[in-house]
C-alpha cells in the first residue's frame, strides 16, 4: 500500500496541474500492467492511497520512483508493505 501527500507548502496548484497529465498516465499504465489493483484520492490532505502488486519492496520502490509527482520530488510517497491476514483460513 502506498500514501501519498503532496508538498503543497513548497509547490503551487498550477506546478502541479503542469505534471498531474503525466502522472495520470503512468498510473494507468501501472493499471494495465497489473501492477496497481486499486487507487483513492484521500479526503484528508491532498494526495492518494493506492495498492501495488509487487514481489518485492524493491520492486515496489522503482514502480513509485517511476512517478512524475515522485521523480519531481513534489509528494511523499510512504510504502507501507502489507501481507495476507490470515484470519480467515482454516484453524
Amino acid at each position: 500500500m502506498v500514501l501519498t501527500e503532496r508538498y503543497s507548502d513548497q509547490f503551487s496548484e498550477e506546478d502541479f496541474a503542469a505534471v498531474l497529465p503525466q502522472e495520470t498516465e503512468t498510473v494507468r499504465k501501472l493499471y494495465a500492467d497489473g501492477a496497481l489493483r486499486q487507487i483513492w484520492l484521500r479526503d484528508d490532505t491532498r494526495g492518494a492511497c493506492f495498492l501495488l502488486e509487487a514481489a518485492s519492496l524493491h520492486e515496489a520502490e522503482a514502480a513509485v520512483a517511476a512517478l512524475p509527482l515522485a521523480q519531481r520530488e513534489m509528494s511523499d510517497f510512504k510504502i507501507i508493505p502489507l501481507r495476507p491476514y490470515g484470519g480467515f483460513g482454516p484453524r
